[in-house]
């Protein structure tokens, strides 16, 4: 049995989202993708700092979580944000960070506020 397997579902999804925007250039596809008023066809890596190679290996972490849609058009892909998927996202991480800090526990190892 793998470890993580022991906890739920629903922690297990928040932590492969955590992971998967975890990286800076991810979250800069996110960016660029929301910046962008359409589809974006073609290479995003001319508009990075990053070889072609390495943010293909980013928008496919993007695509597998569900964050980008990845259509191929001929010999280009067209990229878009999926909404629906980051506002599902959204919610669950604000939703465990909500019942996270609505816990009223003393701080006592130093930090200026509890809450």
């Amino acid at each position: 049995m793998i470890k993580k397997e022991v906890f739920p579902d629903d922690l297990q999804q928040l932590a492969r989202f955590a992971r998967v925007i975890s990286h800076p250039a991810r979250l800069a596809i996110l960016k660029y993708l929301a910046e962008t008023p359409a589809c974006i066809t073609g290479d995003i890596s001319e508009f990075l700092p990053l070889s072609r190679t390495t943010v293909s290996q980013h928008l496919k972490e993007l695509r597998n979580l569900g964050l980008i849609h990845g259509e191929i058009d001929g010999l280009k892909v067209n990229y878009c944000l999926c909404c629906p998927s980051i506002g599902k996202y959204l919610e669950m991480f604000e939703s465990f960070f909500r019942q996270v800090q609505a816990v009223e526990v003393p701080c006592t190892s130093g930090c200026e506020t509890g809450k």
